[in-house]
């Protein structure tokens, strides 16, 4: 497969991401707007479940060709784990980056088309933050801790589902409700990141504050997926290579 194929692959699994998940927290979570009740809101339940859904549904549509990876994080953590190749690494995550920051702008586009809309609140086009950008009030370190053992968690689903060794054609599904545990449980801690693409391109849109904390959802998240990659290489990968895994792995490799 050329790498063209990949990059375009992974620039609109990102984008379905981040306009799936984020979409649904800045458009739906809440409705109707400005009411104390919000009877036909998704809430925190539907948000989860709308980002586990994109990866399911984007990792069946495109993971045979790119791997499906669609989050920086999660191709560092490929890598870390002698799943994917270092020369394709910063193509991948630039191609990530590009689409997570086109969903964002539009979602920005969208929102702003409902009169009434400002960038008000702490987490703002569902941006990631801690201390007063945290929707629970957590602070660094446990923004930090929070997003480093999720992502390490995320990635060792990941590494065990696509194993040679597992049940073939399960691995989407598996990936994705992990995805909507991990967001259940971390939503009041940081918005959940996990995925630096994410992170980023919805915080160009919501204002310098915003962005300036969005370091460590960079920093936490690839530091989970590496340790991930690492750990599940040395204690649990098959002796021999990995054949034929259908997913969130580069084709090729």
């Amino acid at each position: 497969m050329p790498l063209s194929k990949k990059l375009l692959a992974e620039f609109i699994g990102t984008f379905w991401l981040v306009l799936g998940g984020c979409g649904s927290a800045v458009f739906a979570a809440g409705f109707p707007y400005d009411t104390d009740t919000n009877p036909l809101g998704i809430g925190l339940l539907g948000v989860s479940l709308a980002f586990g859904l994109t990866v399911f549904t984007g990792a069946y549509a495109l993971g045979h060709i790119s791997g499906g990876h669609f989050n920086p994080a999660v191709s560092f953590g490929l890598w870390a784990g002698k799943r994917f190749p270092s020369s394709q690494l910063l193509p991948y995550i630039v191609a990530q980056v590009l689409g997570a920051i086109l969903a964002g702008g539009l979602i920005y586009l969208i929102a702003t088309g409902r009169a009434g809309f400002e960038l008000a609140g702490s987490n703002p086009l569902a941006t990631n933050g801690f201390g007063e950008h945290s929707p629970g009030g957590y602070g660094l370190a446990a923004a930090l801790l929070a997003e480093i053992v999720m992502t390490f968690m995320f990635l060792m689903v990941i590494l065990g589902v696509t194993d040679v060794r597992a049940p073939k054609g399960f691995a989407p599904a598996a990936i994705g409700l992990a995805l909507t545990l991990i967001h259940l449980i971390s939503i009041p801690i940081t918005n959940t990141s996990v995925n630096p693409a994410r992170s980023t391109g919805v915080a160009l849109f919501a204002g310098a504050s915003l962005f300036s904390q969005v370091w460590l959802f960079w920093l936490a998240p690839i530091v989970g997926a590496v340790l991930a990659g690492f750990v599940y290489n040395l204690v649990f990968e098959a002796l021999e290579e990995p054949q034929g895994v259908e997913t969130l792995r580069s084709p090729e490799v």
